[in-house]
């Protein structure tokens, strides 16, 4: 009985759906000092989007009808670009765009989907 049991579930397991992690996108943002324009959209929490167009350590930011242009600014790791009230921040493919002064996410959890340039 004890044999059946074990077959039954393994043949259950077989049978079950396959359950297949969730696709990521994996764009390669350029780094830093390359002079070549390279757009990312990224879409975030709540469905937001955020554009960003990197180029010789700048990237123009483009969120809810408006645009910063931000320095890159070196970290130990992940990425930063600064102006004077706001920052694009992050590490590998999850970004976030905050208020600089107060800390205050304007879009967070954002992940590239398409490259626009």
């Amino acid at each position: 009985m004890k044999r059946l049991s074990i077959v039954v579930l393994a043949l259950l397991a077989a049978c079950a759906p396959q359950q297949q992690q969730p696709a990521t996108n994996l764009i390669a943002r350029p780094s830093p000092d390359d002079p070549r324009p390279a757009g990312i959209a990224y879409l975030c929490d709540g469905r937001k989007e955020v554009s960003v167009v990197y180029a010789k350590n700048r990237a123009s930011v483009t969120f809810d009808g408006r645009t910063w242009r931000m320095e890159y600014q070196a970290t130990g790791s992940g990425f930063r670009y600064v102006d004077a009230g706001n920052e694009w921040i992050g590490r590998d493919d999850l970004a976030a765009l905050r208020d600089a002064g107060n800390q205050r996410p304007l879009a967070f959890n954002c992940r590239p989907v398409r490259r626009t340039t």
